[in-house]
């Protein structure tokens, strides 16, 4: 009995998704490389990494479907099932959560009627406890799509939810001038620009805070190897380098303080998010 050959997609979507595959994995001196970009390539189309889509990433970079499996499993901006128009995540991790990000995840989820990795039912909406969204400053952070929704509320949370589900047009607090569907954001993340790249804000006045004032106080970074203070500020506002005051020290070459009513177990750092 013979068996025909399982084909992934077909037709005018295999053409695309091929010559697109073309394009990323021509950026990599090893073609392999090209996974992480054609699994958001997959989701573009299909809204999630669905079984076609692992068999095509397979196929085309020559590598099993379990190799495939195990890297869209690990990484939790793959979706292993069908995900909603709009990725809502709400920043639970320790900042975010002192300042309400709990209780803006739990008056959304209750708001929404679904919980962590869900869906509503009109597949507007997946709703997710993020760990991280790396904007402290603005602290509590939700994202759609990974867009930045800064200094939120449970109040406006909710309305940013309904208005997403009505069908209007929503603008992030910082970056593109307005929140693109998910599958439209994977495409961004497999490498293909949407030409929206400087719209709206980039960095915010809490982000730069630290900026100005080195500037105002003249801090200079120390450089590794010229002996001379590179200007932590000097793409943002021209200045060049300026020589360190001999005899002065800079903070490289001042050994840590012991600490003060601590133990040698007090953790230094955290495990990274899946996402890094």
């Amino acid at each position: 009995m013979t068996t025909t050959a399982y084909e992934p997609y077909e037709g005018t979507k295999l053409e695309r998704l091929t010559a697109d595959a073309a394009v990323a994995m021509a950026r990599y001196p090893d073609p392999r490389s090209a996974l992480l970009p054609l699994l958001h390539l997959v989701q573009s189309e299909d809204g999630y990494v669905s079984p076609d889509g692992i068999q095509f990433c397979a196929r085309t970079l020559g590598l099993s479907t379990a190799e495939v499996s195990a890297v869209a499993t690990f990484y939790t901006q793959y979706k292993r099932h069908p995900n909603g128009e709009y990725t809502v995540g709400v920043c639970t991790n320790t900042l975010c959560a002192v300042m309400g990000g709990d209780a803006i995840f739990d008056e959304l989820s209750e708001h929404l009627g679904v919980g962590h990795d869900e869906t509503t039912a009109d597949g507007k909406i997946t709703l997710e406890r993020v760990e991280c969204n790396a904007a402290c400053d603005y602290a509590p952070v939700m994202m759609v799509n990974w867009e930045f929704f800064d200094n939120q509320t449970p109040a406006s949370a909710k309305d940013v939810a309904d208005r997403l589900r009505a069908g209007e047009p929503v603008a992030p607090t910082r970056g593109a001038a307005s929140v693109c569907s998910f599958k439209q954001m994977s495409r961004v993340l497999a490498g293909f620009s949407d030409g929206r790249a400087d719209e709206g804000v980039g960095a915010g006045s809490a982000s730069l805070a630290g900026t100005r004032l080195a500037r105002e106080k003249g801090w200079r970074a120390p450089s590794a190897d010229s002996g001379q203070a590179v200007d932590p500020t000097a793409e943002a506002v021209g200045a060049g380098t300026t020589p360190i005051t001999p005899g002065r020290t800079s903070s490289t070459d001042t050994p840590s303080a012991p600490p003060t009513g601590g133990t040698a177990d007090t953790p230094t750092g955290r495990e990274p998010s899946k996402e890094a």
